[in-house]
């Protein structure tokens, strides 16, 4: 079994804390690195999907091979090489409204949302695309912050490498692709059944459950039926319903309805807990919840409907 490394202190006492709209999970850690006399005081994830961490808090040996492996990545000894990574990152990037949210983050700090922050109408999105980008940013949602007098959220990023987008479990595709996936589906939004300029392509099967082998390539000439078969169209405010529906169903096992109809062509309301929660076995369970591919289940609906 692997040791903890005797300078790692896990708060036993509050050990778990979670982000449930982000599907990420911490542990408060403290990282005492003597000869630097510098102590970290933050939440380490053990669920982060974006960059691949799944670490099983009552599995210790992984748990603490995770954690040593972090410590050592964290050492003050690496942070000029970190913060010369990062310049050479944004130097070649065209975000900069982006890049200034990065630069309050910099340093490693709890940073308050309301005031430690830049300002940004769409400021959720600009944290997603650095989580996108591969930087692990820990969220806690009810930190008191001094200066607003109450508990709001704050945003600690950590000084490990970024993970590059080839790792995350996401998958890209060309412009050209892109088009493509639209006119091999006609352009239909497949919520609403009629055709619509502003869908956009939206993987059947949820990145919320993704593991490391579960990305591939999707390269421009693929076949129309490998298209239809891993792609709907949505557009983006139904896309965004999808992800929530998905989270949902993640984390508690109940799938989601459309217009508050109980009917799943294969399956029930509940997660078949013989099928994986996560990796390519777990599209199985996905199937039959009407969000996996609404086409199919209209008309399967139709079809019960009309015998």
């Amino acid at each position: 079994m692997s040791d903890l490394n005797k300078n790692i202190k896990i708060n036993e006492a509050n050990p778990i804390h979670e982000h449930s709209k982000a599907s990420e999970v911490y542990i408060a850690s403290v990282f005492n690195y003597e000869d630097a006399q510098v102590v970290w005081d933050g939440w380490l994830p053990i669920e982060y999907r974006r960059t691949g961490v799944s670490v099983d808090y009552n599995d210790k040996p992984a748990l603490y091979t995770y954690m040593n492996k972090v410590y050592d990545q964290m050492n003050p000894g690496h942070l000029d090489k970190w913060n010369k990574d990062q310049d050479e990152f944004w130097s070649d990037r065209n975000a900069r409204v982006t890049e200034e949210i990065f630069e309050a983050l910099r340093d490693g700090e709890w940073k308050c949302v309301n005031h430690d922050l830049p300002s940004n109408p769409n400021f959720a999105r600009r944290i997603q695309d650095l989580k996108e980008f591969g930087y692990t940013i820990a969220t806690d949602t009810k930190r008191y912050c001094s200066h607003c007098g109450k508990n709001t959220t704050h945003l600690m990023m950590l000084h490990i490498p970024r993970v590059e987008l080839a790792g995350n479990g996401y998958e890209t595709w060309s412009p050209a692709l892109r088009k493509r996936i639209i006119n091999v589906l006609g352009g239909v939004d497949v919520y609403e059944n009629v055709s619509s300029r502003n869908v956009l392509p939206d993987h059947k099967f949820s990145e919320i459950r993704w593991d490391d082998n579960t990305k591939s390539e999707n390269p421009d000439k693929m076949t129309d039926e490998e298209i239809r078969s891993k792609f709907q169209l949505l557009t983006n405010q139904r896309n965004q319903q999808k992800r929530e529906v998905c989270r949902n169903c993640y984390q508690t096992g109940q799938r989601g309805t459309i217009f508050g109809i109980d009917y799943f062509y294969k399956g029930d309301a509940h997660w078949d807990e013989s099928i994986p929660k996560k990796g390519k076995d777990a599209e199985k369970g996905c199937e039959g919840c009407p969000w996996y591919d609404i086409q199919e289940w209209r008309r399967r609906l139709n079809e019960k409907n009309n015998r």
